[in-house]
């Protein structure tokens, strides 16, 4: 090959790798979104619960009402993101972040914030399954447990975004203010529509146009994207989709799937039951409960959401190079020690830097660990023919799992949080042994590769 020839090559493969790259972070908007969307709620709940009246229980619902939401959001989505395509259900899904947050703002009463705020979760639950689906197919395999990991990366950031909003929020207007909480829902339209804009001008997935038999625009899109061999890639593709083909629709409850599924369950329960969401939802009252006032809350908040995106920008730069199931492996020893202290502290009702120490413990250990693998293993493990219903089942999982933490933490946690964090040590106990016995490591191999090691014969 000649020296124009392979400077032409090159530049080919940078001009792919950037377009790679501006995609993945448009589609993560959803998951940025999705992030901000879920801790909002965290800077409103002493509020809403004094200006409606809310017991500990339905301040609880109050919480998990936009969690509802997922559930339908993950559960009904597969299927639009196989008939329509992973890119304008993108659009949709900003549709629907767009609708809840200004629908938040203006809430004339409970039951008007419960319902916006469903919407907002159906954004969630379909943002959580399509987003990370889109990237992963588009990635090519030593790239994509990076590429996946900016879908958790812009989790943690829209997670920071609202706490440090919510704080800016609580500074501008003074933390008592009757419209603050409305503020604070409302700033989320922004992001928003960027997303609904952005989510226009990124390619289909090539796997999604292989599936629909256009395999002339999949091999083109590969190339746009920097893969080194497209007709190789585009002829596993096809390999692999061959008997989904020639017999019809796959059930996702066919035999051949039942070792993938079992293994992306397990990994989509523990991502609930490591107790995360109980200190992303309650941050400032966990805080408030360990002595601090509103203001201190929300400030302490802010450095709790500065430790998820540390500790997720430490895991993207091992991911690929390390693997998933040993960060699995580190994060559930660091997620017991953090829990045991967590449960230490409140039972002894210890106030101070201490506190601090255990939240960011417990946030710190998911977001290397659980956080950065979690979107990224349930759809390495998935096959082709079954990934976007896969991962809607897992992610239905998820979300029902985390409705029932959601929804249970401040009722167990009334008068001591003692119980609630020795139980999710309990269980990252168990994760460690399930995940050293059973979790194959999926770093550099092929989504197709994948799926003959685990036994799916397509």
């Amino acid at each position: 090959m000649d020296t124009h020839s392979i400077n032409q090559s090159q530049a080919n493969q940078s001009r792919g790798g950037a377009l790679l790259l501006t995609s993945s972070v448009i589609a993560a908007l959803g998951s940025f979104l999705f992030g901000f969307d879920t801790a909002v709620i965290s800077g409103t709940t002493e509020t809403l619960q004094h200006l409606y009246s809310l017991s500990d229980s339905m301040k609880g619902f109050t919480v998990s009402s936009a969690l509802i939401g997922t559930l339908f959001g993950a559960l009904l989505v597969g299927r639009p993101s196989d008939w329509w395509g992973r890119r304008p259900v993108l659009t949709v899904l900003a549709v629907f972040y767009l609708v809840s947050a200004v629908g938040c703002a203006v809430a004339w009463n409970w039951y008007a914030l419960l319902f916006f705020r469903w919407i907002g979760g159906i954004a969630v639950g379909g943002a959580s399954v399509v987003s990370p689906v889109y990237i992963t197919e588009i990635a090519p395999a030593r790239r994509r447990g990076l590429l996946v990991a900016v879908s958790q990366l812009n989790i943690v950031v829209g997670i920071l975004a609202a706490y440090f909003s919510n704080y800016l929020v609580a500074r501008l207007l003074g933390p008592e203010h009757p419209a603050v909480w409305r503020w604070m829902f409302g700033v989320e339209a922004v992001p928003a529509a960027v997303f609904f804009v952005a989510s226009v001008l990124i390619p289909e997935s090539p796997r999604w146009l292989m599936k629909k038999g256009e395999r002339a625009a999949a091999e083109e899109i590969l190339a746009r994207f920097g893969h080194e061999n497209p007709l190789r890639e585009v002829d596993e593709i096809e390999q692999s989709l061959t008997s989904e083909r020639v017999g019809g629709h796959q059930s996702l409850l066919h035999r051949k799937y039942l070792k993938p599924l079992l293994l992306v369950g397990m990994i989509a329960a523990f991502n609930q039951l490591d107790g995360i969401n109980a200190v992303i939802y309650y941050t400032a009252d966990i805080f408030r409960m360990a002595g601090l006032d509103k203001a201190g809350a929300l400030k302490q908040s802010v450095i709790i959401g500065l430790t998820n995106l540390v500790m997720t920008v430490f895991a993207m730069a091992l991911i690929d190079r390390v693997g998933r199931k040993s960060l699995l492996l580190a994060g559930s020893v660091t997620f017991v020690i953090s829990h045991a202290l967590a449960a230490w502290v409140f039972h002894t009702h210890a106030q101070g830097w201490i506190v601090i120490v255990a939240m960011m413990g417990i946030v710190g250990s998911h977001a290397y660990s659980q956080g950065a693998v979690v979107w990224v293993c349930i759809n390495e493990l998935l096959p082709n023919a079954i990934r976007a219903s896969g991962s809607a089942a897992a992610c239905f999982l998820i979300w029902l799992l985390c409705i029932g933490v959601s929804w249970a933490f401040p009722v167990v946690a009334r008068n001591s949080g003692a119980p609630a964090f020795a139980f999710f040590a309990v269980m990252m106990l168990v994760q460690f042994v399930l995940v050293l016995k059973y979790l194959p490591e999926t770093k550099g191999v092929s989504l197709e590769q994948l799926q003959k090691h685990l036994g799916v014969e397509d």
